[in-house]
Parts: structure tokens; sequence; C-alpha cells
């Protein structure tokens, strides 16, 4: 009889979490974001330096509204992906760049570290950093937020470089 109730009981949590599960994925969707930011070329090499980055507009009350929920029915914003990738000039790959670490903040809220990627040795024209797991909610429900990036170059660049950076945030909405 105890072997039978244990069972049940196992059963029953797993049908749980499982329909848990499925009702996030419901209610999640994507928010792509994107600025530009410019590597200049009088940069010194193999020394941190930051690039400024102009404050980058949310739009999420509008998208929350596009997936039929709203600011406050938001449970949990977290960064999916973020993707570098070199927009001029058109034969540049990120041979140049040593290390690369992107944070985000606003007026009201400490900075964060959202991506990072280090020991860079591509040939590429794009790059996918590795994001961290900081809740963001704070900082996409906010009406704007700021980029400060941070990176240390392996060569003199000869001209200025212009990366995009492309962001998807996943957000998951509360049922309730």
């Amino acid at each position: 009889m105890k072997t039978k109730n244990l069972l049940f009981i196992l059963f029953t949590m797993a049908v749980i979490a499982s329909s848990c599960k499925k009702i996030d994925e419901l209610l999640t969707f994507y928010i792509p974001l994107e600025t530009e930011i410019t590597i200049e070329n009088n940069i010194g090499i193999s020394s941190p330096f930051e690039i400024p980055t102009p404050d980058v507009t949310t739009n999420s009350d509008k998208e929350f509204e596009n997936n039929n929920t709203a600011g406050n029915l938001i449970k949990d914003i977290s960064l999916e992906e973020l993707k570098l990738t070199i927009t001029s000039p058109s034969d540049k790959t990120f041979s140049f760049l040593k290390s690369v670490h992107i944070y985000i903040s606003t007026d009201d809220d400490d900075e964060v570290e959202l991506a990072y990627k280090d020991d860079i040795e591509s040939e590429a024209e794009s790059i996918d950093l590795i994001t961290t797991d900081k809740k963001l909610d704070k900082y996409i429900k906010a009406e704007s937020y700021k980029l400060r990036t941070e990176v240390v170059t392996r060569e003199t660049l000869t001209q200025d470089v212009t990366v995009k950076i492309n962001m998807k945030f996943k957000i998951t909405a509360d049922p309730l």
C-alpha cells in the first residue's frame, strides 16, 4: 500500500512539473533588439577601453501588448543570445579583437554584465557571445537602457570598425 501511495505521489508531481513547463512555453515569447557601436582606429593594443553606445529604446510595452500581456504580468526576462556582426568595412573580421564584455544599466538600476567572450580567435564577420543568467526584467521594462561595451584588441586598427549588436530577449509572462 505504501508503495502505491509513493508511486501515485511521484506520478502526480511529474504531471504537475510537466504541466508547469508547458504553461511557461505557451507564455514565452522573444523580443529582438539591436544597436550599433563603432570601434575607432586610434585605440591601443591589449588594454581595455570602453566604446560609447547610444541609449537603446525598448518599446517593451508595445512588444508586451503585441504578445497579449502587460509589463506587470512579466515574471522573467533573460538574454537568450547576443551576436556581434561587423557591418563596415565589409572585408573585416574579428581577428583584431581579443575580448569583449557588454554591460546593461538604466538611470535607476545598477549595471550588470549581459554577455562576454574572451580569447576571441575568429576570422568570421560575426560572433556569438556567452550570455549571463542575470534577471533583466527591470532593464527591458524600462523605456530605455544603456549598454557599455568594453573591448581589448590584439592588433592596431587602421580604420574604424562598425559592429551591429543583435540581442534576443526571452520573455515569460505570468498566467495570472
